[in-house]
């Protein structure tokens, strides 16, 4: 009775503030049943799910290379896999009434559906050509461009909104001004960078955009002609496609060392079969990652998990 008490103690009149630059807030009442950073809050919602997700388990899914995926799950979100309408509804169905057993429910207004194919394909239930994931745009062809191209216009907008209250404002000093840059303007820019594939177009659009925010900071435009290498060594900030490289070979490593029985790793590891569509073959993120590392001389333990230096040509 007593852990009980406790429990409900800690829902009781909750109170929250936010901490911005090192000053608080006022605190203000939490009235939500699940107390944001509780770290009790997540044991019972992970409990129940993995109840629901083992009795909805079905024949249904996907076949990628060798491995069969029926769901993906991560926090509160939940995405459902078949490879046909009919299949996807029973699944769905079947998952639906083991929530409503738990006392669950799915939020439709929230729920989406997306048919992945390179050729129109039938489908009774109410598809989308793309669907945002966790803030990355899916599209139905599986291509990613669609998404690196709305990642690097992203910052117009911040651009836009602080070009003369931040950018060019002669009061605020660089390092405030590169505090911004470093925790508002790049995170928007390289959002879900790890997994992209960067052409020779796409890298020089990237430094641009990075460009357009240092400029504005020393106060200079492109008009003046400066090289970036100095505007970065003036302000001593590395290079933005630096850090997507390293960022990109760090995913690397931890893929090729994450153990054999690990989704991520089947994933990784699986070879599709069938004909690809015609035209010129698009690059793989492996082969592309491979040979970052190679350039970028990477640690001597990730090389020799590597395959032979891949030829891009």
């Amino acid at each position: 009775m007593g852990f009980g008490l406790a429990v409900h103690s800690l829902y009781n009149q909750c109170q929250s503030l936010v901490r911005i630059a090192g000053s608080k807030t006022d605190t203000f009442p939490v009235r939500v049943e699940l107390c944001q950073g509780c770290p009790l809050s997540p044991i019972p919602f992970i409990t129940f799910m993995d109840r629901i997700s083992r009795r909805s388990q079905g024949v249904e899914g996907i076949w990628f290379g060798g491995c069969r995926i029926r769901y993906l799950l991560f926090a509160d979100d939940v995405v459902l896999m078949a490879s046909t309408g009919q299949d996807l509804q029973l699944s769905l169905d079947r998952f639906a009434a083991e929530c409503e057993a738990t006392g669950m429910r799915i939020s439709t207004s929230k729920s989406e559906s997306m048919v992945l194919a390179w050729k129109r394909f039938e489908c009774h239930l109410r598809v989308g050509k793309e669907v945002k994931y966790f803030g990355v745009l899916f599209t139905s062809e599986g291509r990613v461009d669609r998404e690196i191209d709305r990642r690097i216009g992203a910052p117009s907008s911040v651009m836009r909104t602080l070009y003369r209250s931040v950018v060019v404002k002669k009061e605020l000093s660089r390092k405030a001004k590169l505090s911004i840059y470093r925790s508002i303007y790049v995170p928007i820019l390289t959002y879900g960078h790890k997994l992209w594939v960067l052409t020779e177009r796409t890298r020089s659009r990237v430094q641009k955009a990075e460009m357009s925010f240092l400029h504005g900071s020393v106060g200079l435009s492109f008009r003046d002609r400066m090289r970036c290498s100095a505007i970065r060594g003036e302000l001593k900030v590395k290079p933005l496609l630096l850090h997507i490289d390293r960022s990109q070979t760090r995913w690397f490593g931890h893929l090729v060392r994450i153990p054999p029985e690990c989704l991520p790793r089947e994933v990784f590891r699986a070879r599709l079969t069938g004909r690809r569509p015609p035209g010129r073959p698009m690059t793989r993120w492996e082969d592309y990652v491979s040979q970052l590392a190679w350039e970028r001389q990477a640690s001597l333990t990730l090389l020799r998990l590597l395959p032979s230096r891949p030829d891009l040509g």
